[in-house]
């Protein structure tokens, strides 16, 4: 039996807008998330060790969305609405209740513009209503010319490994599809790329993993790469920190001394391993002649 929960708002305006996802308000149809990705930076809260037993659908949620949105379309208050932020709009949930789907029909009849971030190939089902929202979409005007589109798709990839996949995002579309939809998306000539994120320390970070990875991302013709580094958190059961180090521990022996050492004061890598990271990813994505931003230079 699925699970129900009636809420009392699903549109969320952020006070800041993040440069890298553009997102003025962000849309989360679902509470929990079937992915189960153990580095997930939600672990640790209430939904806990066994996301997918705690996943709820929102019941009311494209009836309170619509009267959102009306308000915000009515004062003009346009902006890009981020399908998700904590779970995955394209769960396997999405195939039979099509919350997601219900919605990208109210953001298209409001004229708003989406950003999808996405680890599944479900997304392809609704390119014909996406297609639609790019026409009529009406875009902040700073964005006008740097972005110029109603919709942008993100898939989000750890690693082009299905197996490492299966490790560490369990209950993920497997990157080869992933792939697949990705190259679709980018044939329909939607404005798409990469999350690179997050990238993990001597599995998916290193030289020729990223070669590998950005390979196919540049063969598949995307338009950006966001890279980004691990951060792990807490030290219960349930939190991404003992997740990750769990599995490294199973899976990767020879790292786990790397893992502790590195995660053993805090959240995020080293400031020098971060630095150094930075620096691969100016130099590798300048050679494959792939931008680090969904805004193209102007000028």
């Amino acid at each position: 039996m699925i699970s129900e929960k009636e809420v009392k708002s699903v549109l969320n305006r952020n006070k800041v807008r993040d440069t890298w996802f553009l997102d003025d308000y962000t849309f989360n149809p679902y509470l929990g998330c079937s992915f189960n990705c153990l580095f997930c930076y939600i672990r640790g809260s209430k939904y806990g060790e066994h996301m997918e037993r705690k996943l709820k659908v929102k019941s009311n949620a494209i009836e309170i969305l619509e009267k959102q949105v009306a308000v915000r379309a009515k004062r003009g208050d346009y902006g890009y609405v981020v399908l998700s932020s904590a779970t995955d709009p394209y769960l396997q949930i999405e195939r039979k209740m099509e919350l997601t789907r219900k919605a990208l029909k109210i953001f298209l009849k409001y004229k708003f513009p989406v950003h999808i971030i996405t680890r599944s190939d479900l997304i392809v089902r609704d390119l014909h209503i996406l297609s639609e929202i790019d026409k009529v979409a009406i875009l902040p005007t700073e964005y006008e010319k740097s972005v110029g589109r109603g919709v942008i798709v993100t898939f989000s990839f750890t690693s082009v490994s299905d197996a490492v996949s299966k490790i560490f995002e369990p209950g993920a579309t497997l990157p080869t599809n992933r792939l697949l939809a990705m190259e679709k998306v980018v044939k329909n000539g939607f404005l798409t790329g990469v999350s690179m994120m997050p990238m993990l320390p001597f599995i998916s970070d290193t030289e020729s993993s990223l070669h590998e990875m950005l390979k196919m991302f540049r063969n598949t013709n995307i338009d950006y790469v966001l890279p980004s580094t691990l951060s792990l958190y807490g030290s219960h059961a349930a939190d991404s920190k003992t997740l990750v180090l769990q599995a490294v521990r199973k899976e990767y022996p020879q790292l786990i001394k790397r893992y502790e050492h590195y995660f053993e004061k805090g959240q995020g890598l080293p400031q020098f391993y971060k630095d150094a990271f930075a620096l691969k990813m100016e130099a590798l994505l300048s050679d494959y002649g792939t931008r680090k931003s969904i805004e193209k230079s102007i000028g």
